[in-house]
């Protein structure tokens, strides 16, 4: 694509957009609600396109509020408190609170698609241009003096095709991680069952019966991590659900330790999270750290079971379903060690095990070069917003 950024100009979206705020209409009228309008809301432009909301409207509360009606191909965009510029692109009529602006480009002058990535270019720029103490809002008048670049209109439509071919191939990305994950899942509750399946690996295999807490350890390694030389340090926040690899950390000696920060784990013990244990936490470290004492850190007996076997059963659904029915508390519900030990489960001989593991791996191996995948064409994305916008 060869653009002449030297013969762009430049204009403000008051100059070549119709802006209009949304509306409410009134609470206490019933028939204002439960329409067939959409009403949109700004947590709800999350995505590039929106085509429905959660709520909706009559034409009775169109009517009867400052709300307007939108036609297809409106830009949205948050104009109050911490979502304010974050935009999207509306697929389908609808109406909007009075936390989104409406943006409707001229066509025949500005690319409704091209408009979109300027905006999320933009995105912070306009954000730090919030007034106001207890509800921070950007007035419609700030959206409207916002200078953005005006490339000949053929040249709009080529950057937002290129953008949208990079966007295409994220989501492309993203579906067939998804769909992995979805297998993973499966093939491991499938396996962790009351009769356990994995295609033809445990056809004619006899099962052993074991309990968690017989086939497992729980380490506690206390130590000092100033005087032990331990770097890392790893709260509940730095384990994801359903994600066995730690991606973030703090560091020793940035911010004080609580008193908790005592356990030492060492690279292949199991971390796993034993409050909320709905979360599906649960992680296979690859260096040395330290941890809370909440954060059990656990290590098989692999002359019975394998590790990398443990941790894909500890991200079952039957696992997790016994994990909540044992825990105490309502508000921040946790599991002891010692609960866990009813939790029985078959498991067939090692070498069965080792491709069972081995296949399960092998999914989650591919998923994460789909997850680089999808980094790098991010990175690609915004490289070109630099380039073309910047």
């Amino acid at each position: 694509m060869k653009l002449r950024k030297d013969t762009w100009k430049s204009s403000k979206i008051g100059d070549v957009c119709d802006t209009t705020s949304g509306g409410t209409p009134l609470r206490n009228k019933y028939e204002y609600y439960n329409g067939e309008i959409p009403w949109i809301k700004s947590g709800e432009l999350h995505n590039k396109y929106v085509f429905d909301s959660e709520e909706k409207i009559t034409e009775m509360g169109l009517k009867n509020s400052s709300a307007k009606l939108f036609p297809i191909n409106t830009i949205l965009i948050a104009i109050y408190g911490v979502t304010s510029g974050t935009c999207a692109i509306l697929k389908k009529e609808a109406a909007t609170n009075q936390a989104v602006c409406g943006i409707l480009p001229n066509e025949n002058i500005l690319n409704h698609e091209f408009l979109y990535n300027v905006l999320t270019y933009r995105k912070e720029d306009i954000f730090k241009k919030r007034v106001g103490t207890y509800q921070m809002n950007v007035s419609q008048g700030v959206i409207r003096e916002t200078e953005i670049p005006l490339p000949p209109l053929e040249e709009q439509k080529q950057i937002a095709a290129l953008f949208q071919s990079i966007e295409t191939a994220m989501e492309q990305v993203d579906g067939q991680e998804r769909n992995l994950k979805r297998l993973w899942l499966r093939l491991v509750d499938e396996f962790v069952s009351d009769k356990p399946s994995f295609g033809n690996l445990l056809t004619g295999k006899k099962l052993q019966s074991v309990n968690y807490c017989d086939v497992t350890e729980k380490i506690m390694r206390r130590i000092e991590p100033e005087s032990y030389g331990i770097v890392k340090i790893i709260g509940g926040e730095h384990l994801k659900a359903e994600d066995f690899k730690i991606r973030t950390w703090d560091t020793v000696g940035k911010d004080p330790l609580g008193p908790a920060f005592h356990v030492l784990f060492k690279p292949r013990d199991i971390l796993y999270g034993s409050r909320r244990t709905y979360l599906k936490k649960v992680a296979l470290a690859e260096f040395e750290g330290v941890c809370a004492n909440t954060t059990y850190v656990i290590r098989a007996n692999e002359k019975v079971l394998l590790q990398d076997l443990l941790k894909h059963i500890m991200l079952s659904q039957r696992f997790t379903h016994y994990s909540i029915g044992v825990s105490k508390g309502s508000t921040n519900p946790y599991i002891n060690w010692k609960d866990l030990d009813n939790f029985s489960f078959q498991i067939p001989d090692i070498e069965t095990q080792k491709k069972i593991v081995k296949v399960l791996d092998e999914i989650l191996e591919i998923r994460e070069q789909l997850k680089q995948q999808k980094t790098t064409l991010k990175h690609l994305k915004q490289k070109l917003l630099n380039e073309i916008l910047g």
